[in-house]
């Protein structure tokens, strides 16, 4: 595992986060998996777009396999929070090997 320094972006439970337009990446690209978390749907709370509906994805980091089929594992949550549970729980223990 590709340890994260301090300073270096944001970090969820000591993994990297980081975030292009609707779509956030968990975890490092050293790795053999990385969750993505696609942004579907949004809703406005006072001045700011709360996630609605998004999906995660646990993914192979391979780049020999095609991005279709890099997808191990997707689901849809309700809530940003919802997802990146999920996300976490599934990439501890795909780089756990359980």
């Amino acid at each position: 595992m590709a340890d994260v320094k301090k300073g270096e972006g944001l970090v969820y439970r000591n993994r990297p986060l980081r975030r292009i337009d609707n779509l956030i990446y968990y975890g490092s690209m050293a790795d053999k998996y990385i969750v993505m978390f696609q942004i579907l749907e949004t809703r406005k709370e006072q001045d700011m777009d709360v996630a609605k509906r998004v999906s995660v994805q646990l993914q192979l980091t391979d780049p020999s396999i095609k991005s279709r089929d890099r997808v191990v594992k997707k689901s849809e949550k309700d809530s940003l929070y919802a997802a990146m549970d999920v996300g976490a729980i599934w990439l501890e223990r795909a780089l756990s090997g359980k």
